[in-house]
Order: structure tokens, then sequence, then C-alpha cells
């Protein structure tokens, strides 16, 4: 059987049959390629060119490719020529069978070889890199070779068209480039995280206004411990110096800023890369792999950002052992840090994470939460050990800042972590928080209740449990959103003085409670002055002080009106009684007692003016003179710190003691005129009389103003 093909313009026979089948396999074949490539002209010519370096007889078919190929015209001419040509060649229906079947085992041997050649290239790739070199620190060029081959490996693996030895061989190739990957993921991960330093992560927060309205609270409590000179108060010493510090977190409380949020964890032009590594290895399957690498590095990095924060990692029992000066420190640390770490550092790291799973949203969980629990557990669990610990005073504004701070961080930390243990372990430590604040206040009570110094300040002056609790108190109202949820209004009592909402709330009836206890507290200690004016100077002095404290901040609108015009009142009675118990016996000495029997006439040669007795007149201005001068001499060392209080009861005084002595030195006095040393009976004039009583309350212990030393010079 002759068959013929057109081989440059010319029929060239073939004279035998046995090479009919090699002739008709190249046929099948050229027939096969025009039909894929000839609707593109120039894919087809450059296909042309290959094939004809496996088999030079392709090189003969040029005249198959006619300038009109992408015509469909064109394509239909070409095909049939084929066709035809092979119906002169195969005119029986068996043998048209017979090439048939040949032609569909030559496509599947031709993909077959195409397979082959792909993973043979692959493996070309990927067997390159097994080496100490770094893939993405070579060229651009050969970091997209080296992909392109291990998606071609994961995309023969996944043919399940695939004969299996192909398969296998193709999973054998994606385990060595996952090794490959892994290890470029980890070197770009380490190499490309942003250095984060204290400066750097304390830039994202900001100082708010509050600061700056309560900086007079914070001198208050550094000024208690100046002012006590009980030693028996020591304790009250060393809470105010803590008080003190506590406030900076409180009322100068740190915000982050929100054009601060955004930072970048890892360099941006690493995380292309890292990205294009994660979506290889997902791809292949190996999520377990991927998510360990990430989260050993990241895992590490959280946690040396929180020794830059100066949160340590330590045990329950090893902070429970920490003396409060240190564990004061550690506190406000801490409550800065879960700041930056829940707003700044988490919300950053969750970014990370969408950016470079994206193909995941399994992974973008798993992936965070595995990268960000240790660091969040180290921190609640600090916030555990303090909130199960030993109860004291001092660490109450330290407990609340931090109550106060994982509060405002839960709605974020629930965004992030979902309902994650994390939340759960979060919710319990934010309510035993709570319970140790409202222990902790129970705490102080007591001690304000039972607090027993035995040594009255010789002065008069602001007894420092007194400064103590008001500073206390006043920096509980800072709190008051916090205390109103936490605090329980049902057992306290004392809600007469109420005439406001905020008077009769929880925070208010726990106000009242607690000034209320101090109140008693200084009507014991009060008894230990002997004097009693010198009772009623100490009553005045605290009781004012502590209506100023309620004055001068928000405590008014928590205690009310009616709550500061009834110690006004009582200020007012205090002050009464201070005269009485104070200068009733000196005014006794200018009275007419006594004076007005017995004696007739008038002038010095009688010896007696309406009956009073030269004799009585010099006994009374003698008597005056020794009262008065002790009165000076022991007032003038007591102590009113408040201007005005001090101004009221000297003017208060004088209005008592300088008509008395005029109206009686008028009556009586030229009586004495002509006597023998009358000065030494008549010492003061009612002018200098004023002026010493001005000089009354200064809290001196010079002898320098003795009147007696003033009217001898």
């Amino acid at each position: 059987m002759a068959a013929s093909a057109k081989i440059d313009g010319q029929e060239n026979p073939v004279s035998s049959s046995a090479s009919i089948d090699g002739q008709d396999k190249v046929i099948a074949t050229a027939q096969q390629i025009i039909k894929s490539l000839a609707t593109d002209k120039s894919a087809a010519e450059d296909m042309l060119r290959i094939l004809s370096g496996f088999d030079n007889r392709f090189s003969s078919i040029n005249h198959l490719f006619p300038s009109s190929t992408s015509d469909a015209a064109a394509d239909r001419v070409l095909i049939q020529e084929v066709d035809d040509d092979d119906d002169d060649h195969h005119p029986h229906h068996e043998g048209a069978d017979h090439h048939g079947q040949h032609h569909l085992i030559e496509e599947e041997e031709d993909e077959l070889s195409e397979i082959e050649i792909r993973l043979e290239e692959a493996e070309r790739l990927i067997s390159r890199w097994d080496s100490d070199s770094l893939l993405f620190e070579s060229s651009a060029d050969d970091r997209f070779d080296y992909l392109s081959a291990v998606d071609d490996a994961i995309t023969i693996a996944a043919d399940v068209s695939a004969p299996s030895d192909v398969r296998s061989k193709a999973e054998v190739l994606i385990q060595i480039a996952m090794a490959r990957l892994e290890d470029e993921f980890r070197h770009l991960m380490i190499r490309n995280t942003s250095p984060l330093d204290a400066a750097g992560l304390h830039g994202s927060m900001r100082r708010t206004d509050s600061c700056e309205n309560n900086e007079q609270a914070e001198e208050d409590l550094d000024d208690n411990s100046a002012d006590n000179d009980d030693s028996s108060s020591s304790s009250h010493h060393h809470h105010q110096r803590q008080e003190s510090t506590s406030i900076d977190e409180k009322t100068c409380r740190l915000s982050i800023s929100e054009e601060q949020r955004e930072i970048d964890l890892i360099h941006p032009e690493a995380v292309a890369d890292l990205r294009e590594i994660a979506e290889r290895m997902i791809a292949a399957e190996y999520h377990k792999e991927l998510c360990q690498v990430y989260s050993s590095v990241r895992r590490d990095t959280l946690d040396e950002c929180l020794s830059v924060l100066g949160v340590d990692r330590m045990s329950i029992e090893e902070v429970q052992k920490i003396e409060w000066k240190i564990l004061d420190d550690k506190m406000r640390k801490w409550i800065q840090a879960l700041r930056v770490v829940v707003k700044v550092l988490l919300s950053g790291e969750r970014r990370l994470c969408e950016t470079i799973f994206a193909l995941s949203e399994e992974l973008i969980d798993e992936c965070f939460t595995e990268s960000s629990k240790g660091c969040v557990m180290q921190l609640l669990n600090f916030g555990d050990a303090i909130a199960i610990g030993r109860r004291s005073s001092e660490k109450l504004f330290r407990i609340l800042d931090m109550y106060d701070v994982l509060l405002e961080v839960m709605p974020e930390l629930k965004e992030l972590f979902g309902s994650d243990f994390i939340i759960v372990e979060a919710d319990d430590i934010l309510v035993r928080l709570g319970e140790a604040v409202r222990g902790t206040i129970n705490e102080f009570a007591n001690a304000v209740q039972k607090e027993t110094s035995r040594r009255a300040l010789p002065s008069g002056d602001i007894h420092p449990l007194t400064r103590y609790v008001m500073n206390y108190v006043k920096l509980l109202v800072e709190y008051s959103g916090s205390l109103d949820s936490l605090l329980d209004d049902g057992d306290f009592d004392g809600n007469d003085d109420a005439d406001s909402d905020e008077s009769r709330s929880p925070l208010g009836c726990r106000l009242r409670l607690l000034i209320s206890y101090l109140e008693s507290n200084l009507e014991e200690k009060m008894k230990l002055y002997e004097d009693a004016a010198l009772q009623f100077i100490f009553l005045m002095n605290n009781r004012l002080y502590i209506i100023q404290k309620v004055k001068g901040s928000d405590l008014g609108k928590f205690l009310g009106e009616n709550w500061v015009r009834k110690r006004r009142g009582q200020i007012r009675q205090y002050h009464n009684s201070y005269l009485r118990a104070s200068w009733t016996r000196a005014l006794s000495f200018l009275k007419d007692d006594g004076m007005s029997g017995g004696g007739s006439g008038s002038g010095s040669g009688s010896g007696s003016i309406g009956g009073a007795s030269r004799v009585t007149v010099k006994d009374r201005f003698k008597n005056f003179n020794l009262a008065f001068e002790e009165i000076y001499r022991t007032q003038t060392t007591w102590k009113v710190p408040d201007p005005q209080l001090r101004e009221e009861l000297r003017l208060s005084t004088s209005e008592k003691i300088i008509p008395a002595y005029r109206s009686f030195m008028g009556r009586f006095g030229n009586l004495l005129e002509t006597a023998r040393h009358a000065n030494k009976y008549i010492k003061y004039t009612p002018e200098d009389l004023e002026s010493h009583l001005l000089e009354l309350f200064e809290g001196t212990t010079a002898l320098s103003n003795h009147p007696r030393r003033k009217l001898s010079s």
C-alpha cells in the first residue's frame, strides 16, 4: 500500500509497507499537534521548531501552517487536509479504528511524557537548593523558578490521573521543598522582626488630661509623711508614700494613641515573601509545620517584648513573697504592659497572621492563638497572683488600676481570641480582682476603725490619719464607675444626709461610712489631750480639713450638701466650746463680782472706787495677767493651719477679751495710777493684748514671744 506526503512541493512515494506504521504515527502526531495549536500561529510555529528537534520529519510540514492559521476557515482546511491524507492511507473501516486506538494511546503517552518532563525539571530546580544557601537571599528569578517548581510538584502530586509512581516521586520532592521552605520561613521571620525597645513600645502611649487635674492629690499624699511626727503611725507613713506612687497610673492614666496602634512587627518587604512560602505550604497541606515554625518564632518575640516592658515570668508563689515596694513597681509595669500588649502588639500580631495566612481562616486563628497565648497567660497569671494575695490598704489603687485596665481591654481580647479558654480565664481573673477590691476596702475600713496610736500631736494639728484617710477616699472617687459596680450598697446605714443620686450610690454610702469611722476615731484621739481647749482646736482642725477635701473634689457630690452643712455646724460648736474652755477663767477676773461692797467715796485717798478696794483691783489685774500669759505661752505653740479659721479664732477671742479688759481698766485702772509699781499690775494696754492675740495658733515653740519679755524690752 502506497502513501504519499507533500515535501518541498514534491510527491515522495514510500515504497515499502513496513514503513507505513512509522509514517502513520508521524502523521497522527502532527494531526494532534495541529488540532491543538492551529488557533495560535506564533505558538504553532514555536512548537514546530521544538518538535523538529526531536524528529526532522516535522520540519517538512511547514505547508500545514498557512499565514492565516488563526482563521477558523484555514483551520478547517488544514485539519481536513490531514484527515483526507489519513483516509487515503487507511481506506478500510477496521484500519481506521485500529489507527484511532493508536492515536489515543499516543495522546496518553504524550501527556505522561509531559508530566515526567515537568517533574524532572521540578526535581532539578528543587534539588539545586538542597544546600546551606538561602533561596530568599538569591535573585528574584531564582525564587520564581523554585516556587514554580514547587507549584508543579504540588499539582502533579494532586493529579489522580497520574501514575502512582509519578505522584510518589512528586510527594518526595514536596517533602524536600517543604523542609527548605520551612527553614526559609523561619530565617525570614527572625531576620526581619522589627526591633522593639521600651521607648518604642511606650511611645504608643500618651498622658491624658486627667494628670493635671490630680497633681494636687499626689502632693497631698506626699505631704502626709512630712507632717506625721507620731512614731506609732509609721505604718501610715508607709501607706502614704506608696499611695502617692499609685496616682501616676490611675489619675495620669496612659492610653494608646490611635495613630500609634499600627506598628510593623515584621519588616513589610519580608511579609510578601512569607506569604509566598505560606501559600505553598498550605497548598501542600503542611499546616501543622507552618503553624509550628510561625508560633515558635513569634512566641519568643512576644516574650521578649514583655521583658522589655518590665514584666518578668514569675510563679504565683514568687509574686506573693515580694516586698511591697518591689511589687508596687511590678504592678505599675503590668498595668502599662497589658494595655500595650493587647492594643498594640496583639492587634498587630492578628493583622500579621491575616496577611501571611490569608488562604486559611483556620490557620489564621490557630497561628495567632499559638503565638500569643503564652504572652497573655503570663500577664493573666500575675493578675491572678495579685487577686488572691494578701489584702492590705496600700494595694487598693494598684488593684483598681489592674481591674480597670483588664476591663478596658476585654472587648479587644474577645475580638482577638473569640471564645478561647483565654477569655474564660481573663473573665475569672477580672471577677477575682473585683473581689480583691471589695476585700481591700473592707480591710481599709477596719484599719481606720482600729488605728490606736496613743501619742497626741502637741500642737493639735491635723492628724496624719485624717490626711491619709481623706486623700485615700478622695482617690476612690476617681474610680467611681468601677466601684459603683463592685460595691454592694445593701450593707450600709446612715443615708440620712443623702441628698443626691451620687450620695445614695454604693460608693456614696461607702464614703460616708469610711469618714464616719475616721470621725469616731478622731473623737477618741481628742481625749488624749488634757487641755479641753486644745481638744476643740484639734477637732476643728481635723473636721475642717475633712470638709475642705470634700468641697475641693468630687467627694462633695457623693456626700451631699446636707452632710457638709452638718459638719460646718459642728465646727461652730467646737469654736464656741474652745472660747469657753480657754478664756472663761481669764474673763472672770475682769468682772465686777465681789468688788462692789464695803467701800465708800472715790479716788486714791479712800483706796477704793465704787466699793472696790485697791487690793482687790491689784489682785484682779495680777490674776488676769497670769492667766493671759499662761494662755499665750501655751496657745502660741498650738497650730491652726487654715488661715481663715486661725483668723476667725483670733477675732472671736479679741471680741471677748479686749472689750472686757478695756471696760475693767476704765473703771478700776485709776485706782492704781498713784500706787507704787503700777505697771506691775497694769502691764498691758488693750492694744498690747490685741497684738499678742494675733500671735496665737502659729505652732511656734520659741520663748521670744513671751509678753513679759516684750514689755520689758
